[in-house]
């Protein structure tokens, strides 16, 4: 404790946490330490990163340190971890200006372990000139005659990165904005730039700015808090004061406003639209009132449908979709505004629209009834502090880091119940949001606008940019260099290949499995009936919070109306009522409850060929407003007025766009969730109600809206008289017994008013999709799918293929898909409801080459040799998730969502006990069942066109092509 400085101790009853802020005086460390009774313990180490270049090497040391260290001399560390650690989190990411490293756990030793491998890591990594080669870029040939080739992890990342649009146009406007400081250059790495990063710079970023002087470091949850400083103590006291020199330093402000245009990859024959964001740089806050009241006035103006500067953008038919919103998290943050899916003669009209639409606001005022709802809804999630599947105290140390990164009080930020008091003081006597409106962006010149353009000719000129490069550099070399290069090859994947001697291993800290749990934890569930209806009852504190679904069975709806169901969803919240327009009604839901929404539920069920395909209305308020809550769902669902064909069209519109956004950062969830639906009833009608199908729909109706609006209007009608049905209603509700019950008789009353009629379930035969599939998109990257149902062949479901996939993830997958293929990510899975495995991979180089791996897996399971250690590890990981850690209204959901599959708690604990003796023998038996895959499985893959057509001419007939973007 005398090498601890207590800077300030404060209790911080929003989070019902006792803060204490330390300096390690040796070092000058700075550690957060926030003591409560949260189970879920976290940990983060953080260093100030600001690059100077685009070459990545803030990025490329992020995975770099993770791949073995002093201690630790494994060639990854961090998967033996993720692979039998009881984690709740495990992960580390870049920021423009820092790196963080956080975990959590809710189990004491396991979070001890955790601390200890990472701290080894940042301070002490095994950095070589392979990690760079392998994590970073390396020249790969091998053999002297051979193109060179450029590849690694972040290399490969980073080319999927540059090839969504929605990646560019952030990338390219905080660029703009900023060409003067670090954050004008790429944290992530330029692929372009990536090449030039040395393996002297990278061990030199990491001497400079991973030593404790650069570091902010935090402990959150209801582990020792003396006992967090005795084991920093012992890492940081190795080390001596540094001056990093690590500061971001303040862009100079412009006169004058700034456009640029640049261009993104499109296929020769696509009809690309353009996209147009304007972005301001403001002030660094200089308190957490500032901060507060452009958090919220960002909500306002562009964070719900009846946003004001959100709807003049979509009202304006100018583009399809919003973008934009406050960066916070940037010393000094911006606040940006734009459209997607636009044409680019019509960038100066959205510009103005723009400018004029805040000058209306500033002088007119903003609609009071709008800054209350926003007011409410930001408060109550403020005291709901739900962060759903992320810890909450990982949340809280990143909000610490917006000021304690830039040297000021990390606490300050976590402290929201005064200033928002105060603000809201404020808004009932000043023109807060339009006085901030008028002077921080109407009257700040430091304004850049870019707008992003199709480039059908893009895709080539990049890849010939790359051949070009590698030629150059090829004919720069020596005889002596190139054979150097193909040892230097040949070295790299023979350390990739080389398993870590049992003795190694056996470094890693771990847990026994008589340390877990023999029994599943069981969420208290009741079966109650309100008005006729089964209402399902978790009874669990949530804080005095009350979070109520009313569902309808969609098996009652007709298989043609299905693509409907989402958009009808939004808008039953968002297309407005009888009796109030959709601004009206949003208002209204901000103003009374902590939020109204429509979520759909599409599932297999245990033991059953159908599907469970549900579509809720769902909702959470404080008790006093749970009448309004009701009254609300009874107008949306009752007098919900669907014949709005231009706000339809917006809905429509907006989600087309957000769907062709996610192609290329998503592909590998599109690609999963086509190869599912060549294999069950609940996969296809994830693909027909949400993938690549559902696009193609979306498009067929965007035009179908203005030409035969009538007949889509009979189609939203017609989905919505068969799905409204008492008959076929499920209620739930999460909250404990008092909450319940005071809320019962109330949701009974509710239940009454619905229309009841004999439900009459459709008959739904989709078709099967192609067994090959390639899906073209404009990507320099691809994403690769491979599957097959295993119950067709004659597989019974066991609890051990799920610790056979964790292990294949963790070894087999990793090292050939990732390390030595170069994709960022390579995966597989086993549904135990469909009986579906499926093969995945993401931002991918390789196409044929990543089939073969997947084809490779029954011999390597064969020849493995399963040691003890590692098959502990794979099974405690997967106990890891089956016991995640949920807040009380994830328990509850999770808990009625396993009725509605027919998923018993004896089937989930008949699983545990299947996972926990899986023995060696079973990985065996599993070699002959992927034996199968291998020889008829189906493949889905979405790449670029080449790559495909390439594909498709050496392994003739592999793949159907059908074009996707």
């Amino acid at each position: 404790m005398n090498n601890f400085q207590l800077i300030r101790e404060e209790h911080v009853s929003e989070f019902n946490s006792l803060a204490k802020w330390y300096r390690h005086t040796p070092t000058g460390a700075e550690i957060l330490s926030m003591e409560n009774d949260d189970e879920n313990k976290c940990f983060g180490i953080n260093f100030r990163t600001p690059p100077q270049d685009s070459t990545g090497v803030a990025h490329i040391l992020e995975h770099s340190v993770l791949c073995g260290s002093r201690k630790y001399p494994l060639k990854e560390p961090f998967i033996e971890m993720a692979k039998g650690s009881l984690k709740t989190f495990l992960n580390a990411f870049t920021y423009p200006d820092k790196t963080c490293y956080p975990v959590a756990s809710t189990n004491l030793q396991d979070f001890y372990n955790l601390v200890d491998v990472y701290l080894d890591a940042v301070f002490y990594p095994n950095l070589t000139p392979y990690t760079l080669a392998q994590e970073g870029w390396h020249y790969e040939i091998e053999t002297p005659d051979a193109p060179l080739e450029f590849k690694g992890v972040v290399f490969n990342e980073m080319k999927g990165n540059y090839s969504s649009p929605d990646g560019l146009l952030g990338e390219h406007l905080q660029q703009a904005l900023y060409p003067d400081n670090e954050y004008g250059v790429d944290s992530g790495g330029d692929p372009k730039v990536i090449p030039n990063l040395t393996f002297e710079q990278l061990s030199e970023f990491h001497r400079r700015l991973y030593h404790p002087s650069n570091a902010r470091i935090f402990f959150y949850g209801d582990d020792d808090a003396q006992k967090r400083l005795a084991i920093l103590d012992e890492w940081l006291s190795a080390f001596e004061k540094t001056q990093p020199q690590s500061e971001v330093s303040f862009q100079p402000r412009w006169n004058e406003p700034r456009s640029v245009e640049k261009t993104y990859a499109t296929d020769e024959d696509s009809d690309g639209k353009s996209y147009l964001k304007m972005g301001w740089v403001l002030d660094e806050p200089t308190s957490m009132d500032e901060a507060l009241a452009w958090q919220m006035l960002s909500y306002v103006l562009l964070s719900t449908p009846a946003a004001p500067l959100r709807k003049a953008l979509i009202d304006s038919a100018l583009g399809e979709n919003v973008t934009g919103g406050l960066e916070e998290s940037l010393r000094q943050p911006t606040f940006s505004a734009g459209l997607k899916g636009i044409e680019a003669e019509n960038a100066a009209k959205i510009e103005a629209l723009i400018v004029d639409t805040l000058e209306d606001l500033a002088q007119n005022g903003i609609d009071p009834e709008t800054i209350e709802a926003a007011v409410n809804t930001f408060e109550f999630h403020l005291r709901e502090n739900n962060s759903g599947g992320f810890p909450r105290g990982l949340a809280l140390m990143l909000w610490s880091l917006d000021t304690w990164l830039h040297d000021k009080d990390p606490i300050e930020p976590l402290r929201f119940e005064k200033p928002l008091q105060e603000l809201k003081a404020r808004l009932k006597t000043e023109r807060v949001f339009e006085t901030m409106i008028a002077g921080q962006l109407l009257g700040n010149r430091h304004r850049a606008t870019v707008l992003l353009t199709p480039d059908a000719a893009l895709t080539a000129r990049q890849e010939a940019d790359e051949k070009g490069r590698l030629s150059a550099a090829r004919e720069m070399l020596s005889t002596d260099e190139i054979q150097k290069l193909i040892l230097d090859t040949q070295e790299l994947k023979r350390r990739q290949e080389t398993p870590d001697p049992p003795e190694v291993l056996a470094l890693i800290p771990g847990l026994e499995l008589a340390d877990l749990d023999k029994q599943n934890k069981i969420t208290p569930r009741e079966e109650k009936h309100l008005a006729g209806v089964p209402v399902f009852h978790n009874p669990l504190f949530t804080n005095g919070i009350l979070y109520a679904d009313i569902g309808f069975n969609l098996r009652n709806v007709p298989q043609h109306l299905l693509p409907y169901v989402s958009l009808f969803g939004r808008a039953l919240t968002q297309i407005g009522t009888q009796n109030e327009d959709f601004v009206r009604l949003t208002q209204r839901i901000g103003q009374k409850t902590g939020g109204i929404g429509a979520s759909t539920f599409l599932s297999a069920k245990r033991d059953h060929p159908e599907a469970a395909a549900w579509l809720f209305l769902r909702g959470k308020a404080v008790p006093e407003r749970a009448q309004d809550m009701l009254d609300i769902w009874r107008d949306v669902l009752l007098t919900v007025k669907l014949d709005n064909q231009e706000r339809f069209k917006q809905m429509a519109m907006e989600e087309k766009a957000r769907l062709e956004s996610s192609l290329v950062p998503s592909g590998h969830g599109y690609v999963a969730t086509r190869l599912r639906a060549h294999f069950s009833e609940a996969g296809r009608l994830n693909e027909a109600l949400g993938g690549v199908s559902y696009l193609f729909f979306l498009r067929e109706l965007c035009a179908k809206i203005d030409s035969e609006w009538g007949e889509v209007l009979e189609s939203l009608e017609s989905l919505r008289s068969h799905w409204l049905n008492k008959s076929s209603a499920h209620g739930h509700v999460t909250a404990d017994d008092d909450l319940y019950n005071k809320f019962a008789p109330r949701f009974a009353d509710f239940l009454g008013t619905l229309p009841a009629h004999n439900p009459v379930p459709d008959a739904w035969d989709f078709p099967s999709p192609p067994r090959g599939e390639g899906l073209t998109i404009p990507a320099q990257v691809n994403y690769v799918g491979k599957g097959a149902n295993l119950f067709e062949l004659d597989y019974q479901s066991h609890g051990s293929a799920a610790v056979i996939s964790n292990y294949l993830n963790t070894t087999w997958m990793w090292e050939r898909v990732r390390m030595r293929g170069g994709a960022y990510g390579g995966f597989c899975g086993f549904d135990q409801l469909t009986g579906v495995f499926t093969y995945g991979s993401y931002r991918d180089p390789n196409l044929l080459k990543t089939l073969d791996i997947y084809d490779g897996t029954p011999d390597f399971l064969r020849e493995a040799d399963i040691s003890e250690i590692e098959l502990r590890r794979s099974i405690i990981g997967v106990i890891s998730d089956m016991d995640t850690y949920r807040l009380p209204d994830a328990k509850g959901w999770s808990s009625f969502m396993r009725h509605l599959i027919g998923e018993t708690d004896e089937r989930r604990q008949q699983m545990r006990d299947e996972v926990l003796n899986t023995g060696a023998d079973d990985f065996k038996n599993f070699a002959d069942v992927l034996e199968q895959v291998a020889q008829s499985g189906h493949v889905v893959v979405m790449g670029s066109s080449d790559a495909i057509k390439t594909a498709n001419e050496e392994r003739v007939g592999l793949m159907d092509v059908t074009k996707v973007l």
